[in-house]
């Protein structure tokens, strides 16, 4: 085996002819002229210089990893602080919802205090092999006033589950089946489901319908139950919340005046609220709702379900 090699000048041409194992000797030769150059580079470079160099290149990971690390936290630190601002507002609604139930109805204050911290003991069980958090930090902070406000809602949830059964079942049990229109006079307006929004004329979910009628008309309540919501709220404007029992929420929103207070217990067909275009409203309507364990379903089943 032979490599051809042509070399062109202005007046003459020259072509040689090398062998491989005269190729591989000058190929040989060149590797070790770098190697040699390389080594001696290398060797002039100071150890202590190099190890300073690594050193700081590993800092600097370091030094990244750490800035992501701490980003990372400060993130999860704020949303567990917003976390914590929802469940202190949703408590002292549930502290002032129960503290009004007990003092309309006449309840035992000492059974259903709601001002109060629950009591709570038991016997110390001692946990090993847990890597302890400082006290004075953040987190440490945020995580206990979450596990405080986790006991004070359980408790309060208790509390009010009883205030719900001592109450439903006080004559007005048969009545909380809900069933009717919540006007007395009027039209369905708009149903439940995607609709044309009327103000940003977009595609939009209507988690409720509408019946429209007379400025100052009857809104009538479609089953017995307790008041928990009698005041302005964004979006439905003077809004009436009624709790019903296993798990039955209604909603009159847009009213104009209101005629029920929070822990008021009201029958079937009673009269709550007046008509009117509070809030998010293009004219006198009443915007209706049924939740179910929390959740909006179509109220249209509702409407016209037989009564009982």
């Amino acid at each position: 085996m032979s490599v051809s090699v042509s070399l062109k000048t202005r007046n003459r041409e020259y072509h040689f002819r090398i062998c491989a194992w005269h190729l591989s000797i000058v190929l040989g030769a060149f590797a070790l002229l770098i190697g040699l150059v390389v080594t001696r580079q290398m060797d002039q470079i100071d150890p202590a210089q190099l190890k300073v160099a690594e050193q700081r290149i590993e800092n600097e990971v370091k030094a990244a990893q750490l800035d992501a690390l701490r980003q990372s936290t400060a993130l999860q630190l704020q949303q567990l602080a917003g976390r914590v601002g929802m469940l202190q507002a949703h408590a002292q609604r549930l502290e002032a919802l129960g503290a009004r139930l007990t003092e309309v109805h006449q309840l035992d204050s000492a059974e259903f205090d709601f001002g109060a911290e629950p009591p709570v003991g038991g016997p110390v069980e001692l946990v090993t092999n847990v890597q302890m958090v400082d006290p004075g930090t953040k987190l440490a902070e945020i995580l206990e006033k979450i596990d405080r406000l986790s006991a004070q809602l359980n408790d309060r949830s208790r509390q009010l589950a009883l205030l719900e059964n001592l109450l439903l079942n006080h004559q007005i049990s048969d009545e909380s089946y809900v069933s009717g229109r919540p006007i007395s006079d009027g039209w369905l307006s708009s149903y439940y489901g995607m609709r044309t929004d009327p103000f940003t004329r977009k595609p939009a979910m209507h988690k409720g319908i509408d019946f429209a009628g007379k400025e100052g008309g009857d809104v009538v309540a479609t089953g017995a139950g307790i008041v928990t919501w009698a005041s302005r709220r964004s979006g439905y404007g003077e809004l009436v919340e009624i709790n019903h029992g296993s798990g039955v929420t209604t909603r009159y929103g847009h009213n104009q005046e209101l005629l029920v207070e929070v822990g008021d217990v009201v029958t079937k067909g009673q009269v709550i609220a007046r008509m009117g275009s509070t809030g998010r409203s293009t004219g006198p309507h009443v915007h209706y709702e049924v939740l179910k364990q929390g959740r909006q379903i179509d109220p249209i089943k509702y409407v016209y379900r037989k009564a009982k």
